[in-house]
């Protein structure tokens, strides 16, 4: 039997809104079985065909509220409806049923799940890529991709707990 391979998918981008912003990077923490691997596409790496060949053999696509802001994003500016093409579970409706209710960072504090970057948010994330672009700051990419990636880490982690409740 094929041991079923997961996507864990968060984005960031420069707004709220797909038609006045733009997607700065997509975070995939892939998992399949004990095996998994991280990916990050960045600016101008952000392609459709990069994506798919991303999701290649995923079965099931994870986001949180990814079914309102991600996965419409993705759509509107790469042309991708990735939920006609794969399983999609957005944990943020499991969280609900559960009684967790705000974004992921307020779930992840009522779980008890640990974060590095504390202090980094969405809008701080808009900043983080603004001073890369602008002037040219790797420290402020670092923390932007060490952010989505802990986004997406922590998604496993908010399933996983999701399982036992």
């Amino acid at each position: 039997m094929k041991t079923p391979v997961e996507a864990y998918l968060d984005i960031e981008t420069t707004g709220l809104s797909p038609w006045e912003s733009y997607i700065t990077v997509i975070g995939f923490y892939i998992c399949s079985g004990t095996r998994s691997e991280s990916r990050q596409l960045v600016g101008m790496d952000i392609t459709r065909v990069d994506v798919l060949n991303t999701l290649d053999g995923v079965d099931t696509i994870y986001t949180y509220n990814g079914s309102r802001f991600d996965l419409p994003f993705i759509h509107h500016h790469l042309g991708i409806n990735l939920a006609e093409m794969f399983d999609h579970c957005d944990l943020m409706f499991h969280c609900w049923r559960n009684n967790l209710y705000g974004g992921l960072k307020a779930v992840e504090r009522q779980l008890g799940i640990e974060r590095e970057l504390t202090e980094v948010n969405g809008h701080m994330a808009v900043s983080l890529w603004y001073r890369y672009l602008h002037l040219a700051d790797t420290e402020a990419l670092d923390t932007l991709l060490r952010y989505n990636m802990e986004d997406v880490v922590n998604m496993k982690t908010l399933k996983e707990i999701l399982l036992t409740l």
